[in-house]
């Protein structure tokens, strides 16, 4: 018996005005038909001249020659002038993402991977409740919690706590919370990437990981009590690590993913490693949930220079996890 093919990838059109459409296009023309994926939106918004192909379903799109981009029509308002968004598009960028979510929670598509969307817009034009993708996403399946990863060929990292200032984190950085996030890691790292023990490395929260409460408390209050208790279970943990010493390269060969007490200790590293080509991945989703780790760039917008090797980069990855997870 012939198995059945792989549902497609989705890729939402995200803010119609800034670089998702022209990186749509170009990440199409760079892989062509070796990572199907179609791109749900309103073809109005593409550069002009460029060659795409109108799917009636998800599944026409692995019939779609390489270099066309096949489109899943989603009709917009109003057409877009790059670089100025406008409010009244802002709901068909949130149905965009909705209609994805059914289609993959109904195995019409075999993972997301989302264009960069402007939160101010959609919250003015469509009032989006949400602080952004992520949220949303975990609201329309239906899950409390997610975890945000970023990743690249030589790095993977999670910080607990994210979008917060830097005062505030002393405070959100809980037990439960630490304990949540490594849990959701450890089993994405076997599910969605393959790794059947998965090696975590993960940072302390002050200097030098407290250097044994001299430089704050929450290493040895809050951080080793939790590794422990998931070591004893089993899990491959270790820390707390002084965070200044955790991303060169010998150190990273030692583990499978770091995980990080806040957004820019987690962030610089895989900014400064690999900038143009990271991924950001949503953990802890029943679906597969990628994007490129960068904005909607209103200031280049329309003008042909846009990189599209995060992006790429996305669909590999979504590609490799949906895999992984059919293993």
């Amino acid at each position: 018996m012939s198995r059945a093919p792989s549902a497609p990838i989705a890729l939402t059109s995200g803010e119609p005005a800034g670089i998702g459409p022209e990186i749509a296009v170009k990440a199409r023309l760079a892989l062509g038909a070796s990572r199907p994926f179609f791109w749900i939106g309103d073809p109005r918004h593409l550069p002009a001249g460029v060659a795409y192909q109108i799917i009636r379903t998800p599944f026409d799109a692995l019939d779609v020659p390489g270099g066309a981009l096949p489109v899943l029509v989603h009709p917009f308002l109003e057409a877009v002038t790059p670089g100025r968004p406008s409010g009244l598009n802002a709901a068909g960028v949130v149905a965009v993402i909705a209609r994805a979510v059914a289609l993959v929670q109904a195995g019409a598509a075999s993972a997301i991977c989302t264009a960069p969307i402007a939160k101010k817009v959609l919250q003015d034009g469509a009032g989006f409740g949400f602080p952004g993708h992520t949220e949303y996403l975990a609201s329309l399946a239906g899950v409390d919690r997610v975890v945000m990863m970023l990743a690249c060929r030589d790095l993977r990292v999670v910080p607990v706590t994210i979008h917060i200032p830097l005062a505030a984190v002393p405070a959100a950085l809980t037990p439960d919370l630490l304990e949540t996030t490594l849990r959701i890691t450890h089993a994405a790292l076997i599910r969605d990437f393959g790794i059947a023990a998965p090696r975590i490395a993960v940072t302390g929260l002050n200097p030098h990981a407290g250097e044994g409460g001299a430089m704050g408390s929450e290493d040895l209050a809050v951080i080793a009590p939790v590794l422990q208790k998931l070591m004893a279970e089993g899990m491959r943990l270790t820390g707390p690590h002084p965070a200044d010493t955790l991303f060169h390269a010998a150190a990273r060969a030692r583990y499978d993913a770091a995980v990080a007490m806040y957004h820019d200790q987690a962030l610089i590293p895989i900014k400064t490693i690999d900038f143009a080509s990271g991924v950001n991945v949503t953990l802890g989703l029943p679906f597969i949930r990628t994007s490129p780790d960068h904005g909607t760039a209103f200031d280049i917008a329309g003008q042909g220079v846009a990189d599209p090797s995060s992006l790429i980069a996305a669909l590999e990855m979504a590609a490799v996890m949906g895999a992984a997870r059919q293993a």
